[in-house]
């Protein structure tokens, strides 16, 4: 992934886990919207999130629309739409209304559907405007216990010295964890096994089991094994050590120079949602992300939080599309 840091204006950086509910609908605050007097929004707002309850998108969604309702003193809704890799829900937003009263907020996903599925009713580039960043999340490279990898150069020899017989687990073809084992995969110059799973719960049972001997997850799926010694952590995916854990060394730093694999989350409208209310949502996005008490929302999840110009955001989202493009067809993965 192109660095989110070089390119992002940071608001504030990371730490660990706290529940938020997978409710649909937002309730409106008071706070700060009764100081002035908007057009917009005068009813409700809607956020579609391309994937499950309970994910990432899904609980950065939910945070931001708490955020927003208080802003704006409005209800904000967030609406749940899987399937297919966010494509359908995705889908969905792009057909909406460009009045901004349909927000998309998705995860890295959404840059690399496009590779994946080609025969999709809607174009990220065409039928989306850009609104922010709102935050990433590194990801911990981890091997079972008994391998004889330390760090992440000893784990790159292992792999050359036995090409094809080192597995690394995934939450099944396409998802997160098995494009950025991919990425690293490519990046390293090594053949690995991949180990499909259905969900990335079970990848990580795999490994703890010893059925797969590589994974690389977010952090909250690995964390909570490491003291229990049969998962060993050799680096997170971050440029730049993790405050959630600065014990562990980042890939770049033990191995892989430069690897950088972030997932990360952002705001679109559909296209021809006027500049001015787009300028409007990412001011008050600012504005709602930036008070103490959602940020903490977001480090308790171990999130940066980002909030970028929506040119800004653009730049990034095409040059993902154009990576992931070229992951997919170096890997030569193909979804049935």
């Amino acid at each position: 992934m192109r660095s989110v840091s070089s390119r992002c204006l940071p608001v504030v950086l990371c730490a660990t886990t706290v529940t938020i509910a997978t409710i649909t609908t937002i309730a409106t605050a008071g706070g700060l919207a009764h100081a002035q007097k908007a057009d917009f929004p005068v009813r409700p707002v809607r956020v579609i999130v391309p994937l499950a309850p309970g994910g990432g998108s899904d609980i950065v969604a939910r945070i931001a629309a708490v955020a927003l309702a208080e802003v704006w003193g409005q209800s904000v809704l967030v609406d749940n739409r899987p399937g297919a890799g966010s494509a359908v829900g995705t889908a969905i937003a792009a057909k909406a209304p460009a009045d901004g009263y349909t927000l998309l907020v998705s995860s890295s996903s959404i840059a690399i559907t496009p590779a994946l599925y080609k025969d999709l009713s809607f174009d990220m580039k065409r039928d989306f405007a850009p609104v922010s960043m709102l935050a990433s999340q590194p990801s911990v490279l981890a091997v079972h216990a008994p391998v004889p990898a330390t760090n992440v150069k000893e784990l790159i020899a292992l792999a050359r010295a036995q090409p094809g017989k080192l597995a690394y687990g995934s939450a099944g073809p396409g998802s997160a964890t098995h494009l950025g084992s991919e990425l690293f995969r490519i990046a390293a110059g090594v053949d690995m096994l991949h180990l499909p799973y259905k969900s990335a719960g079970l990848a990580t049972t795999a490994l703890l089991a010893g059925e797969a001997q590589v994974l690389l997850t977010n952090m909250a799926s690995v964390l909570p094994h490491l003291k229990g010694g049969k998962v060993r952590a050799l680096g997170v995916t971050s440029l730049k050590r993790a405050a959630l854990a600065p014990e562990i060394p980042t890939v770049a730093e033990s191995g892989l120079p430069k690897f950088e694999y972030l997932t990360w989350y952002g705001m679109l409208v559909p296209a021809g949602t006027p500049k001015a209310r787009i300028d409007t949502l990412h001011r008050d996005t600012e504005r709602g992300l930036r008070m103490p008490q959602y940020l903490e929302r977001f480090t308790q999840q171990g999130l940066d939080v980002f909030v970028t110009p929506p040119a800004e955001f653009g730049r990034f989202l095409a040059a993902e599309i154009a990576q992931w493009d070229a992951v997919v067809r170096k890997a030569g993965i193909k979804i049935d």
